[in-house]
């Protein structure tokens, strides 16, 4: 596995670590979990570049741009001839695909309104250190799109009540295995580890971390598993941000 060196082939382009989780973006930590998992090395690069798609991250491959964690993904299961899925069925695979659009294009959102919109702003400022007309300029555009995907439509509390709903679908797939389809990690897992790492460890005073750390616990211990298994340079990936409390382990 390889953290911040490793062969040039791939370079993952983002924009910087965070304070408690190696990224204060889902996505980011998604990759580099899937290129641990499927045991590729990779170098990164925080230069805050965006892809010519605007996006990031993104990686560089041998003088190609690829945009978009998922699609990311794709090409190098293909370039390298990788199925960290090859254990699922066909019904598990359409599961793992299911939930990881949940997490992705529905309880993401609830997380950047936490972040950017309701709760998270003085954090932002005070412990990571991002200057408040930035949060304003940034809470600006989220709010938009969050507006233009729908949950930004809702209140707060209807908000908190779909955050949950996605939560709890989670916690009661996951029940008491080790990974969401059993004793052996698949590409989902990295996926909802990206999203649900931010719960755990980056939106703290928030109901969605009161859901992962107390409420439905058992997400929890599956964001601590996944960190010890694919992550044993965690403190070395992360910014070590101490002016909030950490949450409860």
């Amino acid at each position: 596995m390889a953290a911040d060196n490793g062969s040039p082939s791939i370079l993952l382009q983002q924009a910087g670590r965070g304070p408690f989780a190696p990224s204060l973006s889902p996505f980011p930590l998604k990759l580099e979990t899937y290129f641990r998992m499927a045991k590729l090395e990779y170098k990164n690069s925080h230069e805050r570049k965006s892809s010519k798609k605007g996006k990031i991250p993104f990686i560089e491959f041998e003088g190609q741009e690829v945009n978009d964690s998922s699609l990311i993904i794709e090409f190098i299961n293909d370039k390298y001839k990788i199925d960290l899925n090859s254990h699922l069925t066909p019904s598990e695979r359409g599961i793992a695909r299911a939930f990881q659009k949940m997490a992705e294009e529905n309880l993401y959102w609830c997380v950047a309104l936490h972040r950017w919109v309701y709760d998270n702003k003085d954090w932002m400022r005070d412990v990571v250190g991002v200057p408040k007309l930035f949060v304003w300029i940034v809470g600006r555009k989220i709010k938009s799109e969050a507006d233009g995907q729908g949950i930004g439509r809702h209140s707060y509390d209807e908000m908190i009540r779909i955050e949950e709903a996605d939560i709890k679908a989670m916690s009661d797939f996951l029940d008491d295995k080790q990974f969401f389809f059993g004793d052996k990690p698949c590409e989902t897992d990295c996926a909802l580890f990206g999203q649900l790492s931010q719960l755990r460890w980056q939106l703290p005073g928030t109901k969605a971390e009161y859901f992962v750390n107390e409420k439905y616990t058992n997400l929890r211990d599956y964001c601590d598993r996944m960190k010890t298994t694919f992550w044993p340079d965690w403190d070395d990936c992360i910014t070590h941000g101490g002016k909030v409390k950490k949450p409860k382990s």
